[in-house]
């Protein structure tokens, strides 16, 4: 496995990835390099699925663009032709190559209905399991591709997903909020006294923090969860497992701003994720 960032010749996958994801674009290229398409190829999928809501006018829409992608993955998983798509086709290949779950796969596009809702996830509980439904899949299905599938890595794989999901909807409530849109559980802005008129017009407030800091607390303690038995993890996992050190450092950087999630600092672009990759990658955690 590689342990120093190398950014080989892009494919179109890999182009798009690095545009709109680039955590998990860093993150693939340690992988070794004849499966780094296949990971970035399911990291395209992601995004497609992810960007459904902001892709369409209507919730019956959206309904209607993640069908196309179970129709996509039926054909993949049936054997029969695969419609011409730069995504598509890439990852129908991975799956067809790497044996990769239906099951993790179809659970994540059903958990991307919900992002067409208009309300936010009743509870924290609530909330994490879309974040294990949508991260946490995704993370296992990294594992498959790596050749990794033994229960103590799943379950690591998912917990990271988790934290870094979390990590990153908290970075994303500025844009969410911009679109009238929230992610902060229901029953967490009653309990703090969130005032959603004050959030939409991005206001900062102390329930606001108090929501973002309980938040922060969850992902970290998933994040110790994946990384409860990082010392029997297989080297073949890391690269699906690195998400946790990056979702380590955005929740870093949200505590350092006093959990004001609408700190002009936080939407800055950071540096030296690479070097903090290579040096996870070095000694061998996550």
């Amino acid at each position: 496995m590689a342990t120093r960032l190398v950014e080989p010749p892009l494919s179109d996958v890999a182009r798009l990835v690095r545009r709109h994801d680039r955590d998990r674009y860093l993150t693939a290229l340690f992988a070794p390099a004849d499966r780094r398409n296949a990971l970035m190829a399911l990291y395209a999928f992601n995004h497609e699925v992810a960007k459904t809501r902001e892709s369409v006018t209507e919730p019956m829409l959206g309904r209607i663009r993640l069908q196309w992608w179970r129709e996509g993955l039926e054909a993949a998983y049936g054997g029969g032709p695969i419609r011409k798509h730069e995504v598509l086709q890439p990852l129908a290949e991975a799956i067809r190559r790497y044996d990769l779950s239906r099951s993790e796969f179809e659970a994540l596009i059903d958990a991307r209905e919900l992002d067409l809702a208009a309300e936010p996830p009743a509870t924290v509980a609530a909330l994490e399991a879309y974040c294990a439904d949508t991260s946490g899949r995704l993370q296992v299905l990294a594992l498959e591709v790596l050749g990794v599938r033994d229960a103590a890595a799943v379950t690591a794989a998912r917990e990271a997903g988790i934290a870094f999901a979390i990590a990153g909807l908290l970075r994303a409530v500025p844009f969410h909020a911009r679109a009238r849109r929230q992610y902060i559980p229901a029953d967490l802005a009653e309990e703090v006294g969130l005032d959603i008129a004050a959030l939409q017009e991005l206001k900062p407030s102390p329930a606001l923090a108090a929501a973002a800091k309980r938040l922060a607390g969850r992902a970290r303690e998933h994040l110790a969860a994946a990384r409860a038995r990082a010392a029997e993890m297989p080297s073949a996992a890391l690269p699906a497992l690195l998400p946790a050190r990056l979702a380590a450092a955005h929740l870093g950087a949200i505590e350092r701003a006093g959990f004001d999630v609408f700190n002009p600092r936080l939407a800055l672009p950071r540096g030296g994720s690479g070097l903090r990759l290579a040096w996870a990658a070095l000694i061998r955690r996550y």
